[in-house]
């Protein structure tokens, strides 16, 4: 079994309660399951909780935190303890792979491709364009801090289809009402990242300092009381989708 690296831990801390506010959202899902095309046998990388596992199929699960695997549903797939960069399967063991918010928690994103591409014929992978990920009013406005996190230094959609040989890249669109609380959920809906359990769910807020996210929240809060956000931003809150950055990297 592989040893669990550095996601392992960080989850631990930050997935307490992962389950009740990252709930997946079905326009997303139907797009990642289309990706899947005909594969009837599907290693999940990363799994957390088990958000986007594709019903009607047979899926194992990969997941490290003892913490997320504990809120996985009663009758999930199963589960196996180990990392993206050694994964215990032989060569083309599954149809397909997906990995869904994940590549950029891994301690080695390039030995964690190679692994995903190793283990299965079909790769479906969401990850983030960083270009488009920064320009986010959240981060821009507020807590800029988030691009010196770790977890930003993830290669970008390009890097990831050359690595895993995918010819197809995605956007996935974030709707206004998105139901699965990322960073980028709440675009249009700024006050629910004034709760903190809300922002617990959020690695990149999650990973920062309490009493910095506390303070920016406050300052967010009191924009929004004044009218500040809405100058800048109102104008979000009549789109009925946006692009966050958000990509599919599909091979097969």
């Amino acid at each position: 079994m592989a040893r669990a690296s550095a996601p392992a831990p960080r989850y631990d801390d930050i997935g307490r309660v992962y389950a009740k506010h990252r709930r997946p959202d079905p326009r997303i899902a139907a797009q990642l399951w289309r990706a899947l095309g005909d594969a009837r046998t599907v290693v999940h990388v990363g799994a957390g909780t088990g958000s986007y596992e594709p019903p009607g199929r047979a899926v194992v699960a990969v997941e490290p935190s003892s913490v997320m695997a504990r809120q996985r549903r009663p009758g999930s797939p199963p589960v196996v303890r180990a990392v993206a960069e050694a994964l215990p399967f032989a060569d083309d063991a599954f149809d397909a792979a997906l990995g869904v918010f994940t590549v950029h928690h891994w301690s080695d994103a390039a030995a964690g491709l190679r692994e995903t591409g190793r283990v299965a014929r079909r790769v479906v992978l969401m990850t983030y364009d960083p270009a488009v990920h920064e320009a986010f009013w959240l981060i821009t406005d507020y807590v800029p801090e988030m691009l010196d996190l770790p977890t930003w230094r993830t290669p970008d959609p390009g890097a990831v289809a050359d690595i895993v040989g995918a010819r197809r890249i995605e956007t996935v669109p974030v709707p206004a009402d998105c139901v699965d609380g990322f960073n980028w959920a709440f675009w249009c809906r700024p006050e629910m990242y004034l709760d903190p359990e809300v922002r617990a769910c959020m690695s990149g807020m999650a990973m920062l300092p309490e009493g910095l996210v506390a303070e920016r929240m406050e300052r967010l809060r009191a924009d929004l009381a004044d009218g500040t956000w809405e100058a800048r931003h109102g104008h979000l809150r009549r789109q009925a989708a946006i692009d966050g950055g958000l990509r599919l990297v599909v091979r097969g």
